[in-house]
């Protein structure tokens, strides 16, 4: 796995924790984004154990983000928020933060959120 990508899925464990829990369906979304990186069973062993305990914005390095891994991380971040059925109110104020906290502009970043929600729903009706 990339180191990018090593930074937006360790980033999407604050996400995980929004609603105060990192449930398994949380968890199995993870892990997913894992695969799709092809990350080392070490390397999800160490996001696994990071995700241990609950995580916040705050933990965000920024500086291991380029501006296409900000967006990415943002739209992976809302298709996370959907893992469990729905989205609570306490993960769509989450997303807004991390909008601000990424630094994308709030035009653009409520364009992605606003995208990948549309798809986030989609996806539930085919399950």
């Amino acid at each position: 796995m990339h180191e990018q990508e090593y930074a937006i899925v360790r980033a999407l464990v604050p996400v995980a924790w929004a609603d105060g829990e990192f449930a398994d369906t949380e968890k199995e979304m993870i892990r997913a984004i894992l695969s799709a990186y092809r990350a080392t069973p070490s390397e999800e062993k160490e996001i696994l154990e990071y995700a241990s305990e609950r995580r916040t914005l705050d933990d965000i390095n920024l500086q291991d983000l380029s501006a296409q891994d900000r967006r990415v991380l943002l739209q992976q971040a809302v298709l996370l928020t959907y893992a469990d059925g729905n989205q609570a109110v306490e993960e769509t104020k989450l997303l807004v933060d991390l909008m601000k906290r990424l630094r994308i502009p709030e035009e653009e970043g409520k364009a992605v959120i606003s995208e990948a929600s549309a798809r986030a729903k989609k996806l539930l009706e085919l399950l």
